[in-house]
């Protein structure tokens, strides 16, 4: 382990591992079968501390660094179903920062800290059906009515959509401000106008429930309005670099975990007279994924140090040249990934196309991370932007 890592890290980290191999992975089959996983999931990870380790105290959080976030993030890879990860991760690293950072005292007792505790379950909604990486394109609107928000729109692609509590939804406040005309409002989902329009399939992460949600004339406080009114859109793009992030991490841990057990297949499956991990071919292709793989780790690593020292440490924003290195290992990670879980899935020749091998599932998993918080053409669009091409 790194050197990053101190005991209470690695305490924690037990803690998620214990959760995982005893009450989780046991489940993935199942759960990737039904295209869910039960809401007890969300309440347990809540007990142990698991959603909170890196929320201040006063957010009902444990009072940790981002490392605790990393730690969770890898062992959630012995989940052996990136749906159940993602699903959790949406709740602690994408739907909840944003009202740690910005939320009043009433917002933090109303949402965060049910959410940290597993009590409520968090969505994010940004994605709509006409705007995706393109987050200025999103149509969904909030007009002000007196003291409410009338807000009517789509939004598709929503992890955890099918059961959320709230959505911490993007819309607009003023179509006709640009970027300066959006804002963030949390939406609880027993709001009358709200559905789910359905649920959606997959290629990959079938345990995580994927929803279209619809709007319509749905009336909340503007109480809960997130931070400031015309705001949202800059708030986002701070979100954004979480969940970019914590989705390098996880996928760094995948590959290690598609890796380790590629290379223990290989050490039982004879071809030829001889185990096939002793073909020279396949030790130098895969010292090329080992390669690659640990060069993606410490890109991804040095990123985390810089968000850690500058969000946590310094409590401040975060630079452009953090906002360049986490562009660049979810990046860089996303396409090293990509030729490592096609490796994998090739080494494992016919039994890796069977659909109910971890290699078959971890290969159309791992795909996400290309496209999801940003495509990896939007990546090099921003990070093109940084460096001032």
């Amino acid at each position: 382990m790194s050197q990053r890592f101190q005991e209470e890290h690695q305490a924690f980290r037990r803690t998620v591992k214990t959760f995982v191999e005893k009450e989780l992975a046991p489940n993935a089959d199942q759960w990737e079968k039904d295209e869910t996983f039960p809401n007890w999931v969300f309440k347990k990870a809540g007990e142990l501390g698991v959603h909170g380790a890196h929320f201040k105290e006063e957010h009902g959080g444990q009072g940790g660094d981002y490392w605790f976030s990393v730690a969770k993030g890898e062992e959630y890879a012995g989940i052996h179903s990136a749906g159940v990860g993602m699903g959790l991760l949406v709740q602690s690293d994408m739907a909840t920062p944003c009202i740690a950072d910005l939320g009043s005292k009433e917002q933090i007792e109303e949402f965060l800290k049910p959410a940290l505790a597993g009590d409520k379950i968090a969505a994010l909604g940004v994605t709509e059906p006409d705007a995706g990486s393109d987050v200025a394109g999103i149509r969904t609107t909030a007009k002000r009515d007196g003291d409410d928000y009338i807000i009517n729109g789509a939004k598709t692609y929503i992890t955890n959509g099918t059961r959320a509590s709230f959505v911490t939804l993007l819309c607009k406040t003023d179509p006709n401000a640009g970027y300066g005309g959006i804002s963030i409002i949390l939406l609880p989902t027993d709001t009358k106008g709200f559905h789910v329009s359905k649920k959606l399939k997959k290629l990959g992460n079938h345990a995580s429930d994927t929803a279209e949600l619809h709007l319509e004339d749905c009336r909340v406080p503007a109480r809960y309005l997130l931070g400031e009114e015309g705001k949202g859109f800059y708030y986002l793009m701070q979100n954004f670099q979480t969940e970019r992030l914590i989705g390098a991490v996880t996928t760094v841990a995948g590959c290690q975990r598609a890796i380790d057990t590629s290379v223990e297949y290989g050490r039982n499956r004879t071809a030829f007279g001889k185990p096939i991990i002793k073909r020279e071919v396949w030790q130098h292709r895969f010292v090329d994924m080992y390669t690659d793989l640990e060069a993606a780790r410490q890109l991804t690593y040095r990123a985390v140090e810089q968000y850690n020292e500058e969000r946590y440490e310094k409590g401040g924003s975060l630079s452009f040249d953090t906002v360049k290195l986490i562009s660049m290992a979810k990046l860089f990670v996303g396409e090293k990934s990509s030729t490592i879980m096609d490796e994998c899935l090739q080494f494992h020749g016919g039994m890796g196309y069977m659909d109910e091998t971890f290699i078959s599932r971890a290969w159309r998993d791992q795909r996400l991370i290309r496209i999801g918080g940003g495509t990896s053409e939007v990546m090099r669009y921003a990070i093109a932007k940084i460096i001032g091409l």
